[in-house]
């Protein structure tokens, strides 16, 4: 007699993050469902690299998702599909609100009305605003200083409300700074646009940018720049199944950071991919960003202890060369 494998829908799973942990949830043994709008996720590595379910439909559509839970067994939800861009969402915080909040709360009614109750939930550490001690813990106070992170605060409240209430329970990954890509080199880090340090130095290295930009060096730090945790993508993904295996064995709602414990600066960044590329990297140094806190650095202790998570790949080069690796294929 054989076992039905749990089966797990993937909102967001043609995306970054949702990508790897669609494949890691493969590689576990997992049936897979990937829902994506496509706005942001990448049909081509659905098709070629993941190999799963691709339903094309909003979280914010009620009656797909009614249909996609009465005609499959789904055992749980991993929930990556959410906007972004800190600076978009300053601009344009309508956006944030209807899709991060108002489409999960649509997806979570979903849920409760199918009878599923476990989910685990794509977090940031921008809910945590400008850290008053370093490193953070997941007791930090939470004051998000953009409406980004401010939806990801509200979607943590209503899990437990949800919980209280309908017995929906979740874990909750604040992350720090997704970075690299598989080793494999099978999947990696695309968006348009780009936002982040590591591809915008790595698009510069091949020639796709004049510059990368420094935003201040006259920070509180060694080198006068600031200060980030950078948490190889692979990582995050082998957390998230951790998370999930803790949630289908009965757990109760948790929330995790999700770190490297340790911090790089920009500088440090841009030597690692000088060191990587065997390229000199053109910088342009600017003014600072508003808002930008000197460091940000997370502990994951109560990850590792808890769910046994151990991360595999901590060095910066060893992350950066992933991700060169990666972009040297996509971006030829």
């Amino acid at each position: 007699m054989s076992i039905t494998k749990p089966t797990i829908l993937v909102t967001g799973g043609a995306g970054y993050i949702g990508s790897h942990a669609v494949l890691a949830l493969k590689s576990a043994g997992y049936e897979v469902i990937i829902l994506d709008n496509l706005v942001y996720g990448h049909r081509d590595l659905v098709e070629q690299v993941l190999q799963v379910e691709l339903i094309v439909g909003d979280i914010s559509d009620r009656s797909l998702l009614d249909n996609i839970f009465q005609t499959r067994k789904v055992d749980a939800v991993m929930h990556f599909s959410a906007y972004a861009y800190v600076g978009e969402s300053v601009t344009n915080p309508a956006k944030y609100y209807q899709n991060n909040v108002v489409g999960t709360l649509i997806l979570l009614e979903a849920m409760t009305a199918a009878s599923i109750n476990k989910f685990v939930f794509s977090s940031t550490c921008a809910t945590y605003g400008i850290p008053q001690f370093i490193p953070i813990t997941e007791d930090h106070p939470q004051n998000p200083i953009n409406p980004y992170g401010a939806t990801k605060l509200m979607v943590e409240r209503i899990l437990a409300d949800f919980d209280v209430a309908y017995n929906l329970k979740s874990v909750r990954f604040r992350y720090f700074n997704a970075a690299g890509a598989n080793p494999d080199g099978l999947l990696g880090e695309d968006h348009d646009p780009e936002t982040h340090l590591i591809p915008l130095i790595l698009q510069t290295a091949l020639g796709k940018r004049e510059f990368i930009s420094i935003f201040g060096t006259d920070y509180p730090t060694p080198d006068g720049t600031c200060i980030r945790d950078y948490i190889h993508v692979n990582d995050l993904a082998d957390a998230h199944i951790l998370g999930l295996e803790y949630l289908l064995n009965g757990g109760e709602s948790e929330v995790f950071n999700l770190g490297n414990g340790n911090g790089f600066s920009v500088k440090e960044v841009i030597a690692a991919a000088e060191e990587v590329t065997g390229k000199v990297i053109n910088v342009k140094e600017c003014d600072r960003r508003p808002g930008d806190p000197p460091a940000l650095i997370g502990t994951s202790e109560k990850a590792i202890k808890m769910l046994n998570w151990q991360p595999q790949y901590s060095g910066i080069k060893e992350i950066v060369s992933h991700a060169w690796q990666w972009h040297q294929k996509r971006h030829k």
